[in-house]
């Protein structure tokens, strides 16, 4: 189960996952992820941790309903760019009407992290990424973080949010019933078995400190924060 809409990108194959597993339950994505994923948790955690650097551009690859963007665009200056990413066009028009309705502007984008988005809107100060990675292949989690090292300017920051390693009995249990059986296990095993800083490392980042860890009743989720040197 994840977190918005989108993730399998790639310029070499145009399809997603939708929120949820299915584009019948877009409706109801903010209510279960809050529920089940203790999202207001990791999202103040992942925006403390943007805060101090959130300067020039920065980019929500999966930016599904928007919370995470309008989260950070409510403690950005004027000078600052938030840009929300996704291929779902459904949960991106709730994240336009979201945007509107409490005053802020974020630059919503329907489409995939791919190189002809990032020539057009790059670079960026800080990508983030939430809830995706753990539903892509691994091929494409490294294409992903790739392109994330990329897109960011030199000293830009990565902070990535997303299952990571199911440490306890108890967490592989809850990841096993909840987010393999909605996303299966091939893509999201890896995840589970700790690949992310690896992963991560392989990039090119430099990870700035240890993972933040929240457990979860669909499996424990890691805030990773990375450096561009």
């Amino acid at each position: 189960m994840h977190t918005t809409t989108k993730k399998t990108h790639g310029s070499d194959h145009q399809d997603f996952t939708p929120a949820l597993g299915s584009s019948k339950l877009t409706p109801i994505y903010d209510s279960v992820i809050a529920l089940l994923t203790r999202e207001r948790v990791w999202r103040s955690r992942v925006v403390s941790a943007v805060s101090p650097h959130l300067v020039g551009r920065v980019l929500d690859v999966g930016c599904g309903t928007g919370s995470l963007a309008i989260a950070l665009a409510r403690n950005a200056e004027h000078s600052v760019t938030i840009y929300g990413l996704d291929p779902d066009p459904e949960v991106l028009l709730r994240a336009k009407r979201k945007a509107n309705a409490v005053g802020l502007k974020v630059r919503l984008h329907n489409g995939f992290f791919d190189r002809e988005f990032l020539d057009r809107n790059g670079p960026f100060n800080v990508v983030l990424s939430t809830l995706v990675l753990h539903q892509t292949p691994l091929a494409e989690k490294r294409r992903i973080l790739g392109l994330a090292y990329e897109a960011l300017v030199d000293g830009g920051h990565l902070v990535i949010a997303d299952y990571g390693l199911q440490a306890t009995p108890i967490m592989r249990f809850l990841f096993r019933h909840t987010v393999q059986r909605i996303d299966g296990v091939s893509d999201t095993q890896p995840n589970a078995d700790g690949v992310l800083p690896k992963l991560i490392k392989d990039a090119g980042f430099l990870i700035q400190e240890p993972s933040n860890v929240l457990p979860t009743l669909t499996g424990a989720i890691s805030v990773i924060v990375a450096k561009k040197p």
